[in-house]
C-alpha cells in the first residue's frame, strides 16, 4: 500500500517517525559544530548569531567540515529505524548513499534557498533512487520548510536552467503544476521522495531561527550509482573535506568504506 501511494504520488511523509531523543542528540552534536554562530534557544529552536550565512559562503565553508566528520551524523541514515522506512521503498536489500547531507537554513538569505529541482538531475539517478530527509527540530512555516510537487516524477526529468541558491540550477515547472504540498515538520518528522519529484525550500523569513536537517538518498542495491555520490558532501569544493579526513576520529569502522565494493558505478 505505501509503495502503490510513494508511486502514484511520489513521495511519503511519516510524522514523528525518528526517536526525538536520537534527532536531539544529533542536533547537539552538529550545533557544537555550529558555534559560535548558531546556538539554541531554552524552546529548542536554533537561532543565528551575527550575519547569515548561505551555503558557499566562508562561514559555511568553515563550519561544514566540522559537521561532516561527525560520526554520528553519518550513522544517523544507518540506524534500524531509518533502514526499515527506506525499506518501503527500496526493498530490504537496499544501498545508502555515503553521500550525507546537512542542511543550515539562516535567515535573512532570502533568493538563496533551493530552488525547484530533481534529485534524478543532480545526482544523476534512475528512478530506483529515492531521498530520505529528517527534521532534527520543529520547523514553522517562517523557517524554509521542505516542499514537494505531487506527482511531478510522472513527467521524467525535466529542463534545468541556471538559478540562485543551493545547486544553482531548477528545473522546468508546467503551467498545470500550481499545488504544491507542504507541512509544518515536528522533531523525527520524515520525508521520502522519488528522484524525479520536484521539490525545493521555502525562504527563511524568520527573524533569527535556523532550520537545520539532514537527507541523503538511497536505492535498491545493484542499481546503477554515478560515482560522484560516493564524495563526501561538498569534498570537491572544500580542501581537506575527503574520506581519510572525515574518518579519522570515529569509534568503529562499521560505516567506513562500505561503499567500495558496490557492484553498479558508473
Amino acid at each position: 500500500m505505501l509503495r502503490e501511494r510513494f508511486q502514484s504520488l511520489g513521495y511519503l511523509y511519516f510524522p514523528q517517525a525518528v526517536d526525538g531523543d536520537l534527532c536531539q542528540s544529533l542536533l547537539n552534536a552538529i550545533l557544537e559544530k555550529l558555534h559560535p554562530y548558531i546556538a539554541r534557544t531554552a524552546s529548542g529552536a536554533p537561532v543565528l548569531y551575527g550575519e547569515p550565512f548561505f551555503e558557499t559562503d566562508a562561514v559555511w565553508d568553515e563550519v561544514y567540515p566540522k559537521v561532516q566528520r561527525l560520526e554520528a551524523f553519518h550513522g544517523f541514515f544507518h540506524r534500524p529505524e531509518l533502514s526499515r522506512l527506506m525499506s518501503l521503498v527500496a526493498g530490504e536489500d537496499h544501498f545508502v548513499y555515503p553521500m550525507k547531507m546537512a542542511r543550515i537554513a539562516t535567515p535573512r538569505k532570502i533568493g538563496y534557498e533551493t530552488p525547484p529541482h530533481q534529485d534524478a538531475y543532480s545526482h544523476h539517478a534512475g528512478p530506483t533512487m529515492a531521498g530520505i530527509w529528517v527534521a532534527l527540530h520543529d520547523v514553522d512555516d517562517s523557517m524554509g520548510r521542505v516542499t514537494v510537487l505531487p506527482r511531478s516524477h510522472r513527467d521524467g526529468v525535466r529542463p534545468v536552467f541556471q538559478a540562485e541558491g543551493v545547486g544553482g540550477v531548477q528545473c522546468e515547472i508546467y503551467p498545470h503544476e500550481t499545488e504544491w504540498h507542504v507541512s509544518d515538520y515536528q522533531r523525527g518528522d520524515v520525508l521520502i521522495f522519488h528522484s524525479a519529484t520536484v521539490h525545493k525550500a521555502e525562504p527563511n523569513t524568520a527573524a533569527d531561527k535556523v532550520r537545520i536537517s539532514v537527507d541523503t538518498r538511497f536505492c535498491d542495491f545493484g542499481a546503477p550509482v554515478f560515482s560522484t555520490n560516493l564524495e563526501p558532501h561538498h569534498g570537491w569544493r572544500i580542501p581537506g573535506l575527503d574520506w581519510d579526513s572525515i574518518y579519522r576520529d570515529w569509534q568503529s569502522r562499521e560505516h567506513q568504506y562500505y561503499w567500495r565494493s558496490y557492484p553498479n558505478l558508473f
